[in-house]
């Protein structure tokens, strides 16, 4: 059986807390071996180490500040995760990843300069850890650029998550080459530009799916609560787009997960 991992989805939501089981086991019998589960702040952080715990080598931890969960008590909230990835970096409880962090400046811009302080800090932690990041970015990819570049030689690599740009801002990010991005339900969306950009700028060892569920339902599941199982749909279409086998798209880019979070 083909199978392939959900590299970003919010499990531990409220939103899958009447079926959470349910919902695992549609994704395994769809083709899910492994759903990737990134953190916003401290209290989502320690309820996804939970969570995983109970079900390893199928869940996998992130820890993490989101940049819209960056307020006026950022400082406190990052010290606390900070303690808690302290004690976590042991072979049996590491988390996969820090995320998901990053930049978005969509909605305001009241924390810009703390939102880039919190991702810079965060970015450290990477480099300290060696963990990858779950990087997200809306409205500010040249103030998140300028801002890894500083470190770019020193970061293990991660997934720029959600990505629905251009090729040049493809290409932006692509210059880092231990990073990857991140493909999910926009690739499906009827005005996407997405079918015909990846292919022609970005190589299949440089993408890996996501669900980024309850949010961002892929065609035909628009409007609907977005879940693991859904991620057929994007391997559908990226293997439309690229022209190869869906096995193709799922061998290659389970081998670009496996090296970016550096799975056995």
């Amino acid at each position: 059986m083909m199978e392939w991992i959900d590299t970003h989805c919010h499990l531990d939501g409220e939103e899958f807390d009447d079926d959470r089981e349910a919902v695992m086991q549609q994704a395994r019998e769809a083709g899910v071996c492994k759903i990737f589960l990134p953190a916003i702040d401290l209290a989502t952080s320690q309820r996804i180490l939970q969570l995983c715990a109970q079900h390893p080598d199928y869940l996998y931890p992130m820890v993490g500040l989101h940049p819209e969960e960056v307020r006026a008590d950022w400082q406190q909230q990052l010290a606390a995760i900070h303690d808690l990835l302290s004690s976590l970096l042991s072979p049996l409880s590491s988390p996969i990843a820090i995320g998901e962090v990053g930049l978005d400046f969509y909605w305001s811009r009241e924390f810009e300069h703390e939102q880039q302080e919190a991702f810079e800090q965060q970015v450290c932690w990477s480099v300290e850890t060696q963990l990858p990041l779950m990087i997200h970015c809306r409205k500010a990819q040249n103030e998140l650029v300028n801002i890894i570049k500083r470190y770019a030689r020193e970061l293990p690599g991660g997934v720029f998550h959600c990505f629905t740009g251009n090729a040049q801002e493809a290409e932006q990010l692509l210059q880092f080459d231990r990073f990857v991005l991140g493909i999910g339900g926009v690739l499906t969306f009827k005005k996407s530009h997405l079918p015909e950009v990846l292919p022609n700028v970005v190589p299949l060892d440089r993408l890996v799916l996501e669900t980024d569920a309850p949010y961002m339902a892929p065609v035909p599941m628009r409007g609907k609560r977005n879940e693991p199982a859904f991620t057929r749909y994007v391997l559908q279409r990226l293997a439309e787009s690229y022209g190869v086998s869906e096995e193709e798209v799922a061998a290659k880019t389970n081998a670009n997960v496996a090296r970016v979070f550096r799975l056995k």
